[in-house]
């Protein structure tokens, strides 16, 4: 798998290379692009009628900042927190509002309109997206149950590939090559071939490094190809993508040996390699005042881990496949007094994952779902009203576990937005939304206990401002959970008989609530800045953790980020991002110290050349952003970042 994706890769860059005959003619600078969403109706339009807050950014940002893949975009740009994910590779568990070690369970990752998440504890990765390929990466805080079902009461994360934006495609090209600090080796190249309404997209990269610790060492390859056509009315299209990381896993450390050198490693022979293939196609299509859109993929997933340890080895291997169906209509229509927009959806999808070798398991999980939302305009104040219902039959199943799940369940949701005057508006929301135990889950309990669906009471507040070059956004928030699922490592399970105790649980009631601030200003030409912060809790409201924070669920977060462009052809970049302390366990007895981080970017454009120079963890700070234990008051278990790192780079356009 990993030869094909290599041999695939390669081939890009001719294709590239190709097309530079046929773009040299109408070679010129790229707009920026408008700050355009998917709205709550899930198709694109503008977000200031929304009752939810949401965070854009372009491929133009991901450009200027640096970023090297999806997750870094994420957290340089938007302050998100992340941890470091133990197959590295770039990939990071995003945490959107404070769901700490269950946070990708409890937030969505949609591609191009297909959800990607997997139904198990493995993580959504993300790293091997080409972030070459990427037009918009939108972030939606808070509850996306109605539109986009289970485990979303976190956020959602909408990723919209160039192709995938719906806009007519141009004939166009780039290649990009870089060198840095931990032995990085990156190339990428992507193509764009368009003619009549027929366009075919092309993305390809490889990046290779040695990373900050011994057999940390990765190889990263993904490809990916769009063809599609367009006329006024009707769009179709078929996609495939693969992307392949082979890595060591260096595994973590005690606090002793994280002082001492946090670079080394307690596992030299672990290692592991994923490989991942994507497929999909759509249709669109406008009738009259209809939209009518079909989205069907399918993705496979194989995973190969060797561990090795004082008593053996042993592998973890385990093949996935799944397949998301989606059919949705959006019908519009404008009167004299009102504008109304009435959205209805079914979701359609299936998930195995089956592990192999003798004590092999097989698990299954498959949901159907319809939902509708309506938006009700009215054009003499602006108000908008919106109204969502879905209704969710999930199954899930493990022959690991003796109980399986069947149940349906139900979302709602009620917003409001007013514009106050022509530069505020104010907007609310409240609703439900939920989660069933992941197919992990369900089959490590308490014996004789089974996991309630758990129920979250949503509620947002917020207020928007915009004038000239000022745009501002501030929002309170608080979501009630009941039976929230998560690891109690004291909890009695199916080892407590052998003195191991810990089990998926049903925890006592919690709360997450804070308020976020997301701002732009450009204060000249040359200038501009981006703001976004958090201060939040993630608490147990009762039980016998009653008042104690989330594990792993940081209280404050802060990013700003800056451009400035001295003079022509010239850009420097850079931001700060700081998170506050956090704690590993649950009787919140250990700490994580919080962390400030810096980076810097110098870029100089000569025609259609770009020569770069980006610094991360400027400062050369020492810090983790993942740790797993608590022992005696000392966190352990932990898993170091890397220190200061630089790449120079050069991309050139067509």
């Amino acid at each position: 798998m990993k030869t094909c994706i290599s041999r695939a890769c390669l081939a890009v860059f001719p294709l590239a290379m190709a097309a530079t005959s046929t773009v040299m003619a109408q070679n010129q600078p790229t707009a920026s692009l408008k700050e355009v969403v998917v709205t709550a109706s899930r198709v694109a339009g503008p977000r200031e009628s929304q009752p939810f807050g949401t965070s854009v950014i372009t491929a133009e940002d991901i450009q200027r900042s640096g970023a090297v893949t999806v997750n870094d975009a994420i957290m340089r740009i938007l302050g998100v927190p992340g941890r470091q994910d133990s197959y590295g590779g770039g990939d990071y568990a995003l945490d959107l509002r404070g769901f700490g070690s269950t946070s990708d369970n409890n937030q969505v990752v949609i591609v191009d309109g297909i959800r990607i998440n997997e139904a198990d504890l493995g993580g959504t990765r993300l790293a091997g997206i080409p972030i070459e390929s990427v037009a918009q990466i939108e972030v939606i805080r808070g509850s996306g149950a109605v539109l986009y079902g289970e485990g979303a009461t976190g956020g959602v994360i909408i990723i919209t590939t160039k192709a995938g934006t719906g806009t007519a495609r141009k004939n166009a090209a780039s290649l990009y090559a870089g060198v840095g600090s931990y032995g990085l080796r990156e190339e990428r190249a992507n193509a764009t071939l368009a003619s009549g309404g027929f366009s075919l997209d092309i993305n390809g990269m490889n990046r290779k490094a040695d990373n900050h610790r011994d057999n940390f060492r990765s190889d990263t390859d993904a490809v990916s190809a769009v063809a599609q056509w367009s006329n006024d009315w009707l769009r179709v299209g078929a996609s495939v993508s693969q992307d392949g990381l082979d890595t060591g896993l260096p595994g973590s450390l005690t606090a002793a040996q994280y002082q001492n050198n946090p670079r080394q490693t307690t596992s030299p022979s672990n290692n592991a390699t994923i490989d991942n293939v994507r497929s999909g196609l759509l249709a669109e299509a406008v009738v009259g005042n209809w939209q009518l859109t079909a989205d069907a993929g399918s993705r496979e997933k194989k995973l190969r881990s060797l561990y090795v340890s004082s008593y053996g080895s042993s592998n973890y291997d385990y093949d996935v496949k799944a397949t998301n169906y989606a059919l949705r209509a959006v019908h519009s229509a404008s009167l004299s007094k009102f504008s109304n927009k009435l959205t209805l959806g079914n979701d359609y999808a299936t998930w195995q994952r089956d592990v192999l070798g003798s004590y092999g398991s097989t698990a299954t999980q498959s949901s159907r779902a319809w939902y509708l939302r309506d938006e009700l305009t009215l054009a003499s104040t602006g108000t908008t009203l919106s109204l969502g219902l879905r209704s969710e039959r999930i199954s899930k199943n493990n022959t690991n576990s003796l109980v399986g799940l069947a149940d349906d369940q139900n979302a709602w949701e009620l917003g409001l937005s007013q514009p106050v005057s022509k530069e505020v508006s104010i907007y609310g929301r409240v609703g439900h939304s939920f989660r069933l135990a992941n197919v992990d889950e369900l089959g490590f309990t308490t014996p004789g206990l089974t996991l309630l669906p758990q129920r979250s009471k949503d509620l947002e507040l917020g207020s928007r401002y915009a004038s000239g070059p000022v745009k501002f956004d501030a929002r309170w928030y608080r979501s009630a959970l009941t039976n929230e699922i998560g690891y109690d490592p004291s909890a009695i399970g199916p080892s407590s008989l052998f003195g191991f105790n810990g089990a998926n649980v049903n925890f006592d009631p919690t709360r997450r609530s804070g308020i976020e601030l997301d701002g732009r200003y450009a204060y000249t030409q040359n200038l501009s800045l981006r703001v976004n912060a958090a201060l939040r809790k993630s608490t147990f409201e009762s039980g016998p953790y009653a008042g104690k924070d989330v594990p792993l669920a940081p209280r404050g977060t802060a990013a700003l980020h800056a451009d400035w462009t001295p003079m022509t052809n010239h850009l420097v970049s850079g931001g700060v991002n700081w998170v506050s302390s956090q704690h590993p366990d649950f009787a919140n007895q250990c700490s994580m110290p919080a962390y400030t981080t810096a980076d810097a970017r110098y870029a100089y454009q000569w025609q259609s050349f770009e020569v770069s120079l980006g610094i991360s963890n400027l400062f050369d700070r020492k810090f983790y952003t993942q740790a797993y234990g608590c022992a005696g008051g000392v966190t352990t278990a932990i898993y170091p970042e890397a220190g200061r790192a630089a790449i120079a780079a050069l991309r050139v356009k067509f």
